[in-house]
């Protein structure tokens, strides 16, 4: 992993870099909801990193930060690191985080689980609506971020309102499992994001 790669962010769904932090690469909203996509692939700017932002888009808003795991390199093995700090300050004060992985031997990424390790427990995600979301090979899997990912998100503090996404990565898109997700459950997504800034904004200092 290398701390000094900078993202490559050339399409629509691909938010320009202006962070100047390694991984995060700032963007803009839309409807006024603050998403951020954290995608815990080793190989940089996957097809688990399309899908997290096609997911984004989907839920009606762009990443308006995009963190791909990988390019905050070996900071993730310790503590203090300025580059990770402020990629966790920037998800915990997000309205909604996509947090998406590979199935890698049947859960998420050791990748992600050093990012998620460095967020307090029970606290870390406080007042923050977090999507799970894996891509696999095949249907084998199709429970793990369920299973595995989304309790590591409620531990944290988040609110998961929605069940955890899985998508076989081979079939193209759109693909109509996640079209089913959508029409589903953005809108409940949207609703509980937006109930939950309204309540952190009225409350006292």
């Amino acid at each position: 992993m290398s701390s000094s790669h900078s993202p490559d962010v050339t399409t629509a769904t691909r938010p320009p870099c202006g962070s100047g932090v390694p991984g995060v690469a700032d963007g803009h909203t839309v409807e006024g909801m603050d998403i951020t996509v954290v995608v815990g692939n080793p190989k940089p700017r996957s097809r688990t990193w399309d899908a997290a932002h096609r997911l984004a888009e989907g839920l009606g808003a762009s990443a308006r930060a995009s963190i791909d795991v990988v390019d905050l390199g070996p900071g993730l093995l310790g503590w203090g690191d300025a580059a990770v700090r402020e990629a966790v300050e920037r998800v915990a004060a997000s309205d909604v985080v996509i947090v998406a992985s590979p199935t890698y031997k049947a859960t998420y990424t050791g990748l992600l689980k050093l990012f998620l390790d460095q967020f307090a427990g029970s606290t870390g995600l406080e007042g923050v609506v977090a999507v799970p979301l894996q891509l696999g090979g095949g249907p084998a899997h199709q429970l793990s971020p369920e299973v595995h990912l989304k309790p590591v998100l409620v531990e944290l503090g988040a609110i998961v309102p929605a069940p955890a996404l899985y998508l076989v990565d081979s079939v193209p898109a759109p693909d109509p499992v996640e079209l089913a997700w959508l029409e589903r459950w953005a809108p409940v997504v949207r609703a509980v994001a937006t109930a939950t800034a309204a309540t952190t904004a009225g409350a006292p200092a």
